[in-house]
């Protein structure tokens, strides 16, 4: 998406910038003391960085926050369409990160976000890790086979995103999707998905993240990830069950679960202080820690 396109009162519109590293052209969210300790955060599929408008208001006056646009989706352009799965994405935002200043205290993913965020660990000194609503699953029986396939097919049609912008974009069809996670959203949070949704480039980097997406290296890591993590779920996620961050939690030696009651897989966006209230003492012991 072209940032001049964006609303005028779009979140973090006038804190936001490019930043070209190639191989793409990020959208960058900058805001709080530039010296204070840095904490990244990640959006999920199909998002962008204006997700954590309501959450990053509570991270400011303790941290500097960073919040890029995922390669593809929302402004961030990407430079490269083989660079859109778990691993290469990764690598990119690492690489984004060392390019803004210091190693990263922390760095927090929602849904597919948390995923980026973990793999990271292997590649950035970061001191600490945050899941909300993790998608650290994989789908069930055929759907585990059909569902990749079926999105590689979709990202490799020409005018597939296009179509599917337009089929979608528009305010019933978003406003039945939020609602399908358990996450409705109020009037602006849905006029804000359907900006995107109706963004053909934003779809078909979407499209092009789930194609390439593998969760199976970085499952198999879990066990002997030493990187302290907290994971935090709500229990009416209809995407990505709390059940998801519970079990991953006890496969991991030093990770922490928390659960909030009464909200859905955007609970970052519904319930922000809900979030805060676990995130904030968990990262404030994390950095008093001596660094490994």
């Amino acid at each position: 998406m072209d940032p001049s396109r964006l609303p005028q009162d779009w979140p973090y519109r006038a804190k936001s910038r490019h930043v070209r590293l190639s191989p793409h052209d990020w959208w960058v969210i900058e805001d709080g003391d530039a010296t204070a300790p840095t904490v990244v955060l990640l959006h999920g599929a199909g998002g962008s960085g204006h997700s954590f408008r309501a959450l990053i208001p509570l991270l400011t006056p303790h941290y500097r926050v960073i919040v890029p646009d995922l390669p593809g989706q929302g402004c961030t352009r990407a430079g490269g369409l083989r660079r859109l799965g778990l691993d290469t994405m990764a690598e990119d935002v690492s690489r984004l990160c060392l390019s803004l200043g210091p190693a990263p205290l922390a760095v927090i993913g929602h849904s597919a976000g948390a995923a980026i965020a973990l793999r990271m660990a292997d590649l950035l000194p970061m001191r600490a890790a945050v899941g909300i609503n993790a998608a650290l699953g994989s789908f069930d029986g055929a759907a585990g086979v059909m569902f990749p396939l079926m999105a590689r097919v979709l990202a490799a049609t020409p005018f597939v995103a296009t179509a599917a912008s337009r089929l979608w974009g528009n305010a019933t069809t978003v406003n039945k999707l939020l609602t399908g996670t358990g996450s409705p959203l109020d009037h602006d949070g849905q006029a804000q998905y359907l900006r995107l949704v109706q963004d053909k480039d934003h779809v078909a980097g979407t499209l092009g993240m789930m194609a390439q997406w593998r969760l199976d290296g970085l499952m198999a890591r879990l066990p002997s990830l030493a990187l302290p993590t907290l994971l935090i779920a709500s229990d009416k996620d209809n995407a990505v069950p709390a059940k998801v961050s519970r079990d991953a939690a006890a496969h991991m030696p030093l990770a922490t679960y928390a659960e909030i009651a009464g909200f859905g897989h955007l609970v970052h966006e519904e319930a922000a202080s809900a979030v805060a209230d676990h995130l904030l003492p968990w990262l404030a012991a994390q950095a008093r820690m001596p660094a490994a």
